[in-house]
């Protein structure tokens, strides 16, 4: 009888001495990611034809948000394709942003792009909009454009889809020019700039 009593206080006691606390937690879906996915290398497709192929370490998902968007905290390889996937540009950078409403991509932090001519582009900060046909290309930031030939610098860009066509607000550049000599007047020297 002593031992009917025994256990079933036993038990009542063992359930006071568990503890358990409770953590209040606050979804900010501002600051909250509701999704996160690693080793990404993913196609993405626009009307049913692959045009992107995007690669990273992490991606974050802030489905929620006010304006919904993809952060890319460890940075961000992306190539363009054309419709038989000859890739017509490809862009780095060590963070990014795609903000999904707005079909905008926001690349920060050292971005490199190349087109299909070999045009090479650097800059700090870098947008590509999905949804503008002609200029989808542009920053407001200082842009070095490296030719085999040519270096362009300036502030200020926009570029057409495959960097193929761009224009600066405020440009400088670096041309190479071939000088020559011209044997009739030896005691001046007219030069002759060629752009190459």
């Amino acid at each position: 009888m002593l031992l009917t009593i025994v256990m079933p206080l036993s038990f009542l006691f063992s359930c006071f001495r568990e503890k358990k606390e409770l953590v209040e937690v606050v979804f900010n879906p501002q600051t909250s990611y509701t999704m996160i996915e690693a080793n990404i290398e993913s196609f993405i497709s626009d009307s049913g034809i692959t045009r992107y192929k995007i690669k990273t370490d992490t991606m974050l998902r802030f489905d929620k948000a006010s304006e919904p968007y993809w952060f890319f905290p460890s940075g961000i390889y992306l190539e363009q394709f054309d419709t038989l996937f000859n890739i017509e540009a490809s862009a780095k950078s060590d963070t990014a942003y795609y903000f999904q409403r707005r079909k905008l991509w926001e690349l920060d932090g050292n971005v490199d792009i190349s087109n299909l001519d070999g045009i090479r582009f650097q800059t700090e900060q870098f947008f590509w909009s999905e949804q503008d046909v002609e200029l989808p290309f542009y920053t407001d930031s200082f842009v070095l454009v490296t030719k085999p030939d040519i270096i362009q610098k300036g502030f200020g860009f926009r570029a057409n889809k495959d960097l193929s066509y761009y224009e600066f607000n405020n440009a400088s550049g670096e041309y190479a020019v071939e000088m020559r000599q011209h044997a009739a007047d030896a005691d001046s020297i007219p030069l002759t700039i060629e752009e190459n």
